[in-house]
């Protein structure tokens, strides 16, 4: 929804160009292997390299959407298990906690369970809990994996919108690799 607002209808033409990174994180759990393909696809899509080579690189450091969320719900999830009553003002310093600590998460399979591990301890929640998640953390990593590519390929995106750049296509043609 929120990209439809930036983008109009041209999300779906960024859908179109990063399906195939996408399905890569998907694939490999790992928000990294797709890097050089989501820089060319973004390429493609039409988004100024100057800007794609300054947002990516630090949206992979710095906006890590699925990571954050997930390691939210995890934590939560733990404590209700355990029956721990977690009043709001507890949940929103969880977040911010988690929206902190989120900025130093490895874009590599099951990082994020060591930072749950770690939010868990510190809010008194019995740590050892991440065995719960631990069977089906697999696929949430996938899931977790492919929001991060995505919210990174968005935010590109946006800045190159917001710096006045209206993304245009790139064909390529065979003549313009074997010119390269």
């Amino acid at each position: 929804f929120v990209g439809y607002l930036i983008l109009g209808k041209r999300i779906f033409d960024l859908l179109r160009h990063i399906k195939a990174p996408l399905l890569i994180a998907f694939s490999t759990t790992s928000s990294e292997a797709v890097f050089p393909k989501l820089v060319e696809e973004l390429e493609k899509f039409g988004a100024q390299p100057k800007i794609i080579s300054f947002t990516l690189p630090l949206g992979y450091s710095f906006n890590l959407d699925g990571s954050m969320m997930y390691m939210t719900f995890a934590s939560l999830f733990i404590a209700q298990v355990y029956g721990i009553h977690m009043p709001i003002e507890k949940q929103v310093l969880m977040l911010l906690v988690l929206m902190i600590t989120s900025k130093g998460v490895a874009g590599v399979p099951r990082a994020s369970l060591i930072v749950v591990v770690a939010t868990c301890s510190m809010f008194g929640i019995p740590p050892e809990g991440i065995a719960l998640i631990l069977p089906i953390d697999h696929f949430c990593d996938m899931a977790r994996s492919m929001t991060n590519v995505l919210g990174n390929a968005l935010s590109t995106v946006a800045v190159d919108k917001w710096e006045g750049h209206v993304a245009v296509e790139q064909t390529y043609t065979h003549e313009d690799e074997n010119n390269a």
